[in-house]
């Protein structure tokens, strides 16, 4: 199997890939809760029966053709900054990475896909792919699905569908998300607006890692609450037509953001791109908000030749875990900061500074831009 140090080195394919939409929308997840028949639920269970249960289904998971020379920890050996570093990747949950004994993760070698043993349900499988690409993950992790359900005795009612912890994820036991970076409709004050209606026709959103935190560099999660009563393919088709109208609606402010807030742009996008390449000190959260203006920058044309995967890797690079574990101890607040300027600098040295709306038109071959009096001196 590969060692935790392998695993982060290589990025995933999602966070380098590129698919529809992905300008807008970042990646596309789907997440299957399944319990074992004569195992009791994880949160309710002693920890003999979580690692007897654990020790029976681990050799299952990782023998999936799927898993062949993927990464299997265990995690009474991962300490808490890798378990973080997982967190950020979107690997597993807050939850999982806060218990330990009878608890373990497995995950390909791509890092497409994910099984987190013994969370709140004993199996959470995870299929992850770039852009709005929900039926690719859910394709990801049915076959996974149907594979361990053929070995494993999986806890399952003809009327209720697959039985789980949570009586939310009931029936399908399926959630699918996307996270979608949305600066323009935040800029034109326009977001509360839209995620409103999203929330009234039955989805959820939340902020970058899920239920309970903030929408930083403006990124938001939008993910189906129900499942019972419904056929995967139906939430899957819902949630796309949904994402694809938020999708029209950011594109329609970024098209606003150009005519009619013209300066307002060049300037959030050039600010971005000077503290980011010159400041010494950077947070968590000025960093995650000025990336995001480079990311608009990159999408919008207003800098040259921007490579956008440089900057989504960045996204990762600066999260605190990967922070200390690059520097393989615990860091101080300001430690931190401190190396997150430093890294930032260096990534971004190679890439051109903004060039600006009124520069992109005049240079177009096609611009009716106004030329200037010749009489004026």
């Amino acid at each position: 199997m590969m060692r935790f140090a392998t695993l982060i080195k290589n990025p995933a394919d999602w966070m380098r890939g590129s698919g529809p939409h992905s300008d807008v929308v970042m990646t596309s997840r789907v997440r299957l809760a399944r319990n074992l028949r004569g195992y009791p639920f994880p949160g309710w269970s002693q920890e003999k029966q979580r690692t007897d249960m654990l020790g029976m289904a681990r050799p299952m998971v990782e023998s999936l053709p799927e898993m062949k020379d993927g990464y299997s920890e265990d995690y009474g050996t991962l300490s808490k900054i890798k378990k973080q570093v997982l967190v950020e990747r979107h690997i597993i949950s807050r939850e999982h990475a806060a218990r330990s004994t009878g608890c373990a993760l497995v995950v390909d070698r791509k890092q497409n896909l994910s099984i987190m043993i013994n969370e709140e349900d004993h199996f959470r499988i995870q299929g992850i792919r770039p852009g709005l690409a929900l039926r690719g993950a859910f394709d990801l992790v049915d076959k996974v699905d149907s594979e361990l359900e053929g070995q494993l005795p999986y806890a399952f009612d003809s009327r209720l569908g697959y039985l789980t912890a949570c009586p939310t994820n009931l029936g399908t036991g399926m959630r699918a998300s996307v996270m979608m970076h949305l600066p323009a409709l935040v800029l034109t004050d326009q977001v509360s607006q839209v995620m409103k209606a999203v929330n009234k026709i039955g989805l959820a959103v939340r902020g970058l890692y899920g239920e309970g935190t903030e929408a930083l560099g403006n990124l938001f999660q939008v993910s189906n609450q129900h499942t019972l009563g419904e056929k995967e393919g139906e939430i899957i088709q819902q949630i796309e037509r949904v994402i694809e109208s938020v999708v029209r609606n950011e594109q329609n402010a970024r098209v606003k953001l150009r005519e009619d807030h013209r300066t307002m742009l060049e300037d959030q996008v050039g600010r971005a791109y000077a503290i980011l390449r010159h400041a010494h000190i950077l947070n968590s959260k000025e960093a995650l908000n000025l990336l995001s203006m480079l990311r608009l920058g990159a999408d919008m044309d207003l800098i040259a030749d921007c490579d956008r995967s440089v900057i989504d890797l960045l996204l990762l690079e600066i999260q605190p875990a990967h922070l200390q574990l690059r520097a393989m101890r615990e860091l101080s607040p300001e430690e931190r900061d401190e190396m997150r300027a430093e890294i930032t600098r260096r990534r971004l040295h190679s890439v051109n500074g903004p060039t600006t709306v009124t520069q992109l038109e005049q240079s177009s071959p096609d611009s009716d831009a106004i030329k200037p009096d010749q009489n004026d001196e």
